[in-house]
């Protein structure tokens, strides 16, 4: 029997609440396994009941910085009140003084990105640059206190292991076709009728919150290019935000965004569907006809293994991250290229035989990904780190 304290606090979007809504059932059915897990309450809501899983609600919505310090004081207690062996940090951050091994699970590749930060300098956004550098800091030292950390791709624990100077692990994120795709239910009450009103055009997809990194920017310029290329074949471009500075978590500041694309808008070239529950996502998958990101930086990506689950051509930016995760089952472009990205597009218009190999292969890769061999090489680290302790 293994007694697990999972600190889930940071999990409050994205990659972070999609990883403890899987993590926490397949704990669960290990009977080996007891877990105490830390996390908000409204994720508590989302994560069921279980007889060897134990929650502890914390409401913080302080800044990540001010939560560090605190968590620092009153997770010590907490973590020997539970009786657990490992802790795992499962935000980026570890506990500075952990009174039993601790495990750190880090998927913030923001920290060692160059482009963010050229980025935040050529936007002026230099609050969001200096904080990313005092996390980038506290994110470093978090590696080199824990006694394990695990990153989700060998791209990204290659990238930490460079930059903080100590070994990292990669454990593959998971992935379970059938939860993902099991809910009949519509999408919601908008969407089949912004859907349905691309039914004549090539309707390509983007699921992300609003933020720089995911690069927006050069999607949004390839658009025209495709359009003038396709000859009247109409484009929609499908967005899970609004580019909208009060629609989407972070202080990522959608303005000019949303100016860029204003044409394009007013055409209903790029629909804005807001954000679509992750029960529904298979029914907007399954409505277009290509998965296109840009991102330049990332350290696992769960909508390319969603899209390829469900059979659609990835377009992508050429980072080590995506060939990754997508193999032979996308097409690649400069991250930084709105002309490459829309040749690749149109590549794939062009050539069904190639939009078939893609679609094949991509279904084929996303089998790979299993949240039951996550969570079992997961615990055979925990059970590794323990052995080590004792053998000390």
């Amino acid at each position: 029997m293994i007694r697990l304290f999972i600190n889930g606090l940071a999990a409050s979007a994205g990659g972070g609440l999609t990883y403890l809504r899987n993590v926490i059932p397949e704990l669960a059915r290990r009977a080996s396994v007891v877990a105490t897990v830390l996390l908000n309450p409204a994720l508590r809501r989302d994560c069921g009941d279980f007889p060897n899983i134990f929650f502890l609600d914390a409401a913080d919505s302080s800044s990540a910085r001010r939560r560090f310090y605190r968590e620092q004081a009153a997770l010590p207690k907490m973590i020997r009140d539970s009786g657990a062996h490992v802790l795992i940090s499962a935000g980026n951050f570890a506990l500075w003084n952990s009174p039993v091994p601790q495990i750190l699970l880090s998927r913030n590749s923001l920290y060692t990105s160059a482009d963010f930060a050229r980025d935040l300098r050529a936007r002026g956004d230099y609050a969001l640059w200096a904080d990313t550098l005092i996390k980038g800091w506290l994110a470093k030292g978090s590696i080199r206190r824990a006694a394990l950390t695990v990153a989700p791709s060998e791209a990204f624990a290659h990238e930490l292991s460079e930059w903080a100077g100590k070994e990292v692990v990669a454990i593959h994120h998971g992935f379970n076709a059938e939860v993902f795709a099991g809910d009949s239910r519509a999408i919601s009450a908008e969407a089949p009728a912004q859907l349905a009103e691309g039914q004549d055009a090539l309707r390509l997809l983007f699921v992300s919150h609003y933020n720089y990194y995911r690069n927006f920017e050069t999607l949004f310029r390839a658009i025209p290019i495709l359009k003038a290329r396709m000859k009247g074949t109409k484009v929609k471009l499908y967005l899970t935000c609004h580019l909208d500075s009060d629609h989407n978590p972070g202080s990522y500041r959608a303005e000019a965004a949303s100016a860029l694309v204003g044409d394009l808008r007013a055409e209903h070239d790029i629909v804005e569907l807001g954000t679509v529950p992750y029960r529904s996502l298979h029914h907007l998958y399954r409505a277009c006809h290509m998965y296109v990101t840009p991102a330049y930086a990332e350290s696992f990506a769960h909508p390319l293994v969603e899209a390829m689950s469900s059979g659609l051509p990835v377009v992508a930016s050429d980072i080590p991250v995506h060939r990754e995760i997508c193999r032979e089952a996308a097409v690649y472009f400069p991250r930084f290229s709105p002309d490459a990205l829309a040749n690749c597009v149109l590549q794939i218009h062009a050539h069904q035989t190639l939009a078939a190999r893609l679609s094949h292969a991509g279904c084929l890769r996303s089998t790979d990904f299993s949240w039951e061999k996550h969570v079992t090489a997961l615990l055979d680290l925990a059970e590794s780190v323990l052995r080590g302790r004792s053998s000390r």
